[in-house]
């Protein structure tokens, strides 16, 4: 774990040294939130992209929800979401599950655009997502196509603490058998702890779901008193 504690805090002096982009460069010299810390007092900004497809090598985001939040509430008036152009067609599959259509990007601005704003919400504190393939991945792609240069960052993902949360419990007999676990989807998670059911596919209420998810797993499974450290990857 100290690896993990040592790489972000000087991977993040590193990508600050080396990057050419000056809105990278600030978000790195903006540093990481202290490893050792409690996740009690921590402020977090959970983070969603719904993309046209699930392919970074050849899809793109086509919209950006971020919630700020801490472990007692939720920050919804500094909430943000854009819709941005993507670089790859809009597929109809995708349309019929996020519902944006070709006539709400046609005037949306391209990622690069907002990145500043995007970087200025989310730098400073622990990023959460649900399932973090998606916004590692996708984010990491765009700006590559984009500026050249990616971008790096820890993240805490609610899927991989609801899976071991799952986990832990599993009985003797399950894991002999190998029965699958409940499904790991954003709602089913919710469900399990009472949360109320959002339309998914909308980043900005994803993104909520998300937060809201996080809340419910640190009264649960999660103690809001574990180190950072314990928790981000």
């Amino acid at each position: 774990m100290q690896g993990k504690i040592i790489s972000w805090q000087s991977r993040f002096q590193r990508l600050a040294d080396i990057s050419k982009d000056t809105r990278l460069i600030n978000f790195y010299q903006q540093g990481v939130p202290d490893p050792f810390g409690a996740l009690e007092d921590c402020e977090f900004a959970a983070l969603d992209f719904e993309t046209t497809g699930l392919d970074p090598s050849k899809d793109d985001i086509v919209s950006v929800g971020i919630v700020p939040f801490d472990l007692k509430r939720i920050r919804c008036a500094q909430a943000k979401h854009w819709l941005v152009k993507p670089r790859s067609a809009l597929a109809e599959e995708s349309i019929i599950l996020h519902r944006i259509t070709h006539s709400q990007i046609e005037q949306a601005p391209d990622l690069a655009d907002v990145l500043e704003e995007i970087l200025a919400t989310i730098k400073g504190r622990i990023i959460v997502v649900h399932y973090q393939f998606i916004e590692k991945t996708f984010f990491h792609t765009a700006l590559m196509t984009r500026l050249g240069e990616g971008i790096e960052f820890p993240v805490i993902d609610t899927m991989e603490i609801e899976k071991m949360a799952i986990n832990k419990h599993r009985s003797w007999l399950d894991r002999l058998t190998a029965k699958p676990i409940p499904s790991l989807r954003l709602a089913d998670c919710r469900k399990r702890y009472g949360l109320p059911f959002y339309q998914a596919h909308h980043a900005l209420s994803d993104a909520l779901a998300t937060a809201e998810l996080l809340q419910a797993q640190s009264q649960y499974c999660l103690s809001p008193t574990k180190m950072i450290k314990d928790v981000w990857c």
